[in-house]
């Protein structure tokens, strides 16, 4: 796969991606469940926005330069911290089973688009691997945010609500 193919492949995926979470917002009845999928879905948009922007600048250039791919959601360790946290002293809230199954299948997008990340890092050439690199980290992260909230609901009825993270580094 080209580069280009593989820009406009990797929008592709977010945007799948990202329609979920902010369908998902839409539809929640639960108030935490809603802020939970509206940032998923900002982080999402944020990737699209950064994918169009190397692309454009492919396009235009012929070359695209690695910039920094930020993320406002937390690290793997701070929601593995959290999640210890939050789980002895979490009350039970129930979680209807609408919610749940947004959630399976957001972890399905989620783990298809990592899967597509690590099968681009492995097959691209060399100089175009860094661009991808990143976005493979955080899709991992987000299928632990999102298995987490999975295993909040489902053994302990309420929403890991990572919100509460200082998202400045």
């Amino acid at each position: 796969m080209d580069l280009q193919d593989a820009l406009a492949t990797a929008i592709e995926y977010e945007h799948r991606v990202r329609d979920h979470y902010a369908e998902s917002a839409k539809k929640a009845t639960d108030p935490v469940a809603q802020r939970v999928f509206a940032i998923l879905a900002r982080e999402e948009q944020g990737h699209v926005e950064y994918l169009d922007a190397r692309l454009q600048e492919w396009k235009t250039t012929g070359v695209v330069n690695v910039v920094e791919l930020k993320t406002i959601l937390p690290s793997l360790t701070q929601v593995q911290q959290a999640a210890k946290k939050g789980l002895k002293s979490a009350p039970v809230v129930p979680v209807s089973k609408t919610e749940i199954d947004f959630l399976k299948e957001a972890l399905e997008l989620e783990r298809r688009t990592s899967a597509f990340y690590q099968d681009l890092v492995a097959k691209l050439e060399p100089a175009n691997r860094a661009l991808f690199a990143r976005f493979l980290e955080i899709e991992e992260g987000h299928v632990t945010i999102v298995q987490a909230e999975i295993d909040a609901i489902a053994g302990h009825g309420h929403w890991f609500d990572f919100m509460e993270f200082s998202l400045e580094k």
